[in-house]
């Protein structure tokens, strides 16, 4: 559910479709995206815009239930784990192998590419409802 306005009209209308358990994805430049969801492809350069930067945007117009990343982020891209678990806060987070994130990632509303250049720099959140 949308909290406030988005500067990125195709983002925002997403995220304002979003239903209660509906998936969004937002990922690294080199996330695999498959046939069905949705593509909104934000990247320009090489880290533009960067993946906590996209996070951030997008937590600011989404009410999220919960959040999934790859268990491989631990240990391949401890700053971004870190920084996404500050961002996502007391938000519930399930850990899964990166295929099995891949896999799940098939059934999102749409999956948003950054221009993030790092490993494993990619969440799965699941829009909750605003009451």
């Amino acid at each position: 559910m949308k909290r406030t306005t988005l500067l990125h009209a195709e983002l925002s209308e997403v995220i304002a479709r979003l239903g209660h358990g509906d998936m969004l994805v937002i990922g690294d430049a080199g996330l695999p995206i498959p046939d069905g969801p949705r593509r909104i492809d934000l990247a320009v350069s090489a880290n533009l815009p960067g993946f906590v930067d996209v996070l951030k945007a997008v937590l600011s117009e989404m009410q999220v239930e919960s959040a999934v990343l790859a268990d491989e982020i631990i240990a391949r891209n401890p700053a971004v784990n870190t920084a996404t678990l500050q961002l996502l806060g007391n938000t519930p987070v399930a850990r899964m192998s990166h295929e099995d994130f891949k896999a799940l990632s098939a059934r999102a509303r749409a999956i948003v590419r950054t221009g993030e250049f790092s490993p494993y720099a990619n969440v799965i959140l699941r829009a909750g409802v605003v009451f």
